[in-house]
């Protein structure tokens, strides 16, 4: 994101309340929260976010709606317990979601919710015999926390459009609700009946106009106990890593690389594991285009590089964020607070 000096011009300083409104609107939350939009299928593609500016500095006191929508083609690698081969999909969905930034402490914090609805055919071999079917309804809901721990002080829209470039270090806990369509006599479902849990600390630093991130979480999913057959499925522990190379050609006007490896989250099932582990990498790039003074047109693609057992998709992303500015008040700092926290 492309930010303020720390000595603003003096046209900046005499800036009239409204103007320094809509300065605000435009370097707040660049697709930040875009990412919850594309994480709305189940678990086969569960790990393979990819959400540049996740940690990106913000203005508390400010709020967002969003809703996206997403087409994902390719195939799914099913572990091979499990009776499927030669299974392709074509997934839809709709999302919508809203949240905000808030003081917590010093500290910049933010919470979203998002709620997805999808649908799609799903073609393969089931024990060799050719067979497709559809499904529709609601997919699991996220919600998600996240707070800045080192830079990302709790700045009013006045103080914030005018701080200077910082290192950033975030962490966030996303959590996915058992919310979605399931059917314990199904094997393919929207939902997944059980919680699952991603804590992930992130690193924003930025260059000049280029902003470098690197991101590390692990999800960890309940048990589902109502499984196709009355049985127990688990998964284990899922690693996630994220990286991404961003260029801001002005406020709201940016574009990412991103890249994404995951591995683990081997199933048991009945007792038994899985003989593969999923382990995947995708690469994929970001836009943002703003439109007008407080909405915002996201564009994303994906694809798989390499692909061990889940989902091989080619992803197509289309997102719309409109930003509301409040009149919540920072806390002001404390004098002698360590030095990390005051660059």
């Amino acid at each position: 994101m492309q930010v303020k000096p720390a000595v603003a011009p003096a046209t900046m300083r005499n800036t009239a309340p409204r103007e320094i409104r809509q300065l605000g609107i435009l370097c707040w939350i660049d697709g930040a929260l875009l990412l919850f939009c594309l994480l709305i299928h189940p678990s086969a593609v569960r790990a393979q976010e990819l959400d540049p500016r996740t940690y990106a500095a913000n203005p508390v006191g400010a709020a967002f709606a969003l809703a996206a929508f997403r087409y994902s083609h390719g195939d799914v690698l099913f572990d091979p317990t499990l009776p499927f081969s030669d299974v392709t999909a074509d997934l839809y969905s709709v999302s919508g979601g809203f949240g905000g930034t808030f003081a917590l402490f010093t500290r910049t914090a933010s919470a979203a919710l998002i709620v997805p609805y999808a649908w799609g055919t799903v073609k393969g071999k089931v024990a060799e015999q050719l067979d497709s079917i559809e499904r529709s309804g609601f997919a699991d809901a996220r919600l998600r926390f996240a707070v800045n721990l080192v830079g990302g002080k709790a700045l009013r829209l006045p103080e914030f459009v005018q701080r200077r470039p910082e290192t950033i270090v975030g962490t966030s806990v996303t959590v996915g609700l058992p919310t979605g369509e399931y059917f314990p006599d199904k094997l393919i479902n929207l939902g997944t009946n059980r919680w699952a849990f991603k804590p992930e600390v992130g690193v924003s630093q930025p260059l000049g106009k280029w902003t470098l991130e690197l991101y590390g979480g692990c999800w960890f999913f309940t048990p589902n106990s109502s499984f196709f057959g009355g049985q127990v499925r688990q998964e284990r522990p899922l690693i996630s890593l994220q990286s991404h190379v961003g260029y801001t050609f002005k406020s709201r006007l940016w574009v990412t690389g991103n890249a994404t490896f995951y591995s683990g989250g081997r199933t048991v099932v009945a007792g038994q594991p899985a003989a593969e582990r999923q382990e995947s990498t995708r690469l994929g790039l970001t836009a943002s285009l703003p439109v007008g003074q407080i909405n915002s047109v996201k564009l994303a693609w994906s694809t798989g590089a390499t692909t061990r057992l889940g989902g091989d998709f080619d992803t197509f992303t289309l997102g719309w964020q409109t930003t509301f500015l409040g009149r919540a008040k920072a806390p002001v700092s404390e004098p002698h607070a360590p030095r990390r926290f005051h660059p």
